[in-house]
C-alpha cells in the first residue's frame, strides 16, 4: 500500500505541471521558441518563393507557399501575444500542437500532390519534428515533452499508414524509386525515434527542474529563498500592472524566536521552522508565494487579493499557528509558538516591490509593539485582535 501511494504521489506530481519556481523560466522559454519559430519560417518562406520564380508553371511551390504563409502569420501572432507578456502553462500544449502541426502539414502536401513516397520518406522534413520536439524542453514542462512525442508519432503514424493504404507504394509503376521504396519496419523505426526524442526532452526538463528546485527553495524549509523571491515578486507586480489586479504582501514573524533558540538550541530552531513553514504552506493557496525570507522572517503574496483578504487569512494563518504544537525530541518537549504579521497591497502602498515590503515591515513592527501575536494591516482596517490565541509565555510545555 505505501509503494502504491508513493507512485500515486510521484504522478500527481509529475502531472501537475511545473514547479512554481520554474513558471516564469517558462515562459521566458516560450518567447525563446516564438522567436526561433518566426526566423526558422521566414527562412523555409524562401524554399517556395524560389521554386516559385523558377517554375511558374508547376504546382509543388503553391501548396508550400500557402502553407508556409498561414504559419508565418500564427507565429507572428504567438510571438506578439507572448511579448506582451500573456503565458499560461496551457500555452506551451498550444504552441507545441502547431510547431508539430505544421511538420504534419508539409508532409501532407506532398500527398496532395501525389507524390507519397517523399511524404513517407523525406528526411529533411521529417527531421523538423526533432527540433519542435527539442523545443519543448525549455518550457519546463514534463506533460508538454510528453505531449509532443505523442502527437507527433500518432500524426506521422497516420500519414504513413494513409499512403500504404491509399497508394501501392512498391508497384512498378514508381520505379525506379528515386525517393525510395516503402517498408514498416523503417516507419516504425521513426515513429519510435519521435518517441525516443520526447524522452530525452523530458529527461533533461526532469534534471532542470532539480537543480532550479535546489537554487530557488530554502534547504531547511523547501520554501522559495529570497534571491527567487524578488525576481518572482517583480513579475507579479507587472502582471498586476498589466491586468489592473491588486496583490498583497504579507510580512510573517515568529515572536520571541530568539529566546527558544538560546534555551532549546538551533536544531530544536530548525524542527521549529519546518514546522511553521509546513503550516503556512497548508494555508494558502496553490497560487499563492510562501518564501522564507530571513532566519525565522517569512514573506507571503497573494495575487489578485484585497488588502482585507489578506488580513482574514494572516488572522486564520495566525490562529492555526498558535494552536500547533511542535515536538522537540531532543528534549522530550512540546512548543508552542505564535506569529505577528504586517500586510501591505498594491497599488495603494506602493508601485514596486520595495516599497510593498518598507510598508509591510513598518506594520510589521506596528504588531510587534502592539503586543505582538498580532495582524496589522493599512490603516483603513481593523487590527486583528478579536480572536487572541495564546500559547505559555515561556513557550513550551512539556
Amino acid at each position: 500500500m505505501g509503494d502504491t501511494q508513493r507512485w500515486v504521489n510521484r504522478l500527481k506530481q509529475w502531472w501537475g505541471g511545473p514547479d512554481p519556481a520554474l513558471i516564469d523560466a517558462g515562459a521566458g522559454g516560450e518567447l525563446v521558441v516564438a522567436n526561433i519559430r518566426l526566423l526558422v519560417l521566414n527562412l523555409l518562406l524562401l524554399i517556395p518563393l524560389y521554386s516559385a520564380i523558377r517554375a511558374p508553371s508547376g504546382q509543388e511551390y503553391v501548396v508550400g507557399l500557402v502553407a508556409t504563409l498561414i504559419a508565418v502569420l500564427a507565429a507572428i501572432g504567438i510571438r506578439v501575444v507572448v511579448r506582451r507578456g500573456f503565458y499560461r502553462p496551457w500555452l506551451g500544449f498550444a504552441t507545441t500542437a502547431l510547431d508539430v502541426s505544421l511538420v504534419s502539414v508539409a508532409l501532407v502536401g506532398y500527398l496532395l500532390l501525389n507524390r507519397p513516397h517523399m511524404a513517407v520518406n523525406s528526411l529533411v522534413i521529417f527531421e523538423v519534428y526533432f527540433l519542435a520536439i527539442g523545443a519543448t524542453s525549455i518550457r519546463y514542462d514534463l506533460r508538454v515533452c510528453a505531449f509532443s512525442g505523442a502527437l507527433a508519432a500518432g500524426q506521422y503514424g497516420l500519414i504513413a499508414f494513409y499512403a500504404d493504404s491509399r497508394w501501392d507504394l512498391n508497384g512498378p509503376a514508381y520505379a525506379p524509386f528515386l525517393d525510395g521504396q516503402f517498408d514498416w519496419p523503417t516507419q516504425w523505426g521513426r515513429i519510435l525515434m519521435l518517441v525516443a526524442a520526447a524522452v530525452l526532452s523530458m529527461a533533461i526538463v526532469g534534471r532542470v527542474r532539480r537543480l532550479r528546485r535546489l537554487s530557488a527553495r530554502d534547504r531547511l524549509t523547501g520554501l522559495l529563498n529570497r534571491g527567487y523571491f524578488e525576481h518572482r515578486l517583480e513579475a507579479e507586480i507587472s502582471r498586476a500592472v498589466r491586468y489592473k489586479h491588486q496583490i498583497s504582501l504579507a510580512m510573517v514573524d515568529v515572536d520571541r524566536f530568539k529566546r527558544f533558540n538560546d534555551s532549546f538550541g538551533h536544531a530544536a530552531g530548525d524542527i521549529a521552522l519546518r514546522e511553521i513553514a509546513a503550516t503556512i504552506l497548508r494555508s494558502v493557496r496553490e497560487s499563492d508565494i510562501v518564501t522564507r525570507y530571513g532566519g525565522e522572517e517569512f514573506v507571503l503574496v497573494f495575487p489578485e487579493t484585497r488588502p482585507e483578504d489578506a488580513v482574514e487569512k494572516l488572522e486564520h494563518l495566525r490562529l492555526e499557528i498558535a494552536q500547533t504544537l511542535v515536538r522537540i525530541p531532543q528534549h522530550e518537549a512540546t512548543a508552542g509558538f505564535t506569529v505577528s504579521a504586517g500586510v501591505a497591497s498594491f497599488p495603494a502602498d506602493g508601485d514596486g516591490g520595495d516599497d510593498l515590503l518598507d510598508q509591510a515591515d513598518r506594520r510589521l513592527f506596528q504588531a510587534k509593539e502592539a503586543g505582538r501575536n498580532k495582524v496589522v494591516g493599512p490603516p483603513n482596517l481593523a487590527v486583528g485582535t478579536a480572536r487572541e490565541a495564546t500559547v505559555p509565555e515561556e513557550h513550551f510545555a512539556v
